[in-house]
């Protein structure tokens, strides 16, 4: 297949095991990782980008051609940041990656990490709803061949972590009664980001995936 991949957020959680899902696929031949600083990663078929400004990507864009896949992980946690970063990071980053793909690779399928409970009417009074579907709507009109959303619930870390914040604190303890409250409440980080990888090499049904979607992806991958 030789598919050429372009991933950022590689340093996050999340990011760093699609990125090592790629690195293992036989069918992905070239890498790109835009890294705000070098990560010490190697491979034949890795190339980190360090990016100084995450709203121009004027200078790296012609590492942009015959892109197939864009996996966009970046992010950050709720309360981290003030409000108007927070958009920033959250919208505007992401538009503007997807612009300058867009004119090199306009076939491409555009992977977003978002989260549960994205709002796509933009009136939500929650920062974190208002913003993530502030991502989506802009994202879904770009005119990619495909753009897919990823909207998990609580993820819980597969690896050991030092956690954000006191809430992820008592989530991962609470997690064993967490997992039992349904398929739509929680994923695992390795089981999000191998629907990830698979969904963004082979597609999926629709546009929006919510929690409960990527478990019964998880599942099917898992069976195969």
């Amino acid at each position: 297949m030789n598919k050429k991949v372009i991933i950022t957020g590689a340093s996050g959680m999340i990011g760093g095991i699609v990125l090592n899902l790629c690195i293992n696929d036989d069918y992905i031949s070239e890498i790109i990782s835009l890294v705000r600083k070098p990560s010490g990663v190697n491979h034949n078929k890795l190339k980190e980008i360090v990016i100084s400004d995450f709203l121009n990507y004027e200078a790296c864009s012609p590492n942009f051609s015959n892109a197939d896949v864009v996996f966009y992980c970046l992010g950050v946690y709720t309360g981290a940041v003030a409000a108007d970063l927070f958009r920033k990071i959250t919208v505007d980053y992401p538009i503007a990656l997807a612009k300058s793909v867009y004119t090199k690779s306009p076939n491409a399928r555009f992977c977003l990490l978002s989260g549960q409970g994205a709002d796509n009417s933009e009136n939500s009074k929650v920062m974190f709803a208002r913003d993530k579907g502030a991502a989506e709507n802009a994202l879904s009109k770009i005119g990619f061949a495909s753009f897919i959303s990823f909207r998990p619930g609580y993820i819980y870390p597969v690896e050991p972590r030092i956690e954000p914040n006191m809430m992820y604190k008592i989530m991962r303890w609470l997690y064993p009664i967490i997992k039992l409250m349904g398929k739509n409440v929680s994923i695992e980080s390795s089981a999000l980001a191998k629907v990830i990888h698979f969904v963004g090499l082979h597609g999926a049904s629709k546009s929006i995936l919510e929690n409960k979607d990527m478990r019964d992806i998880e599942m099917k991958i898992s069976t195969k």
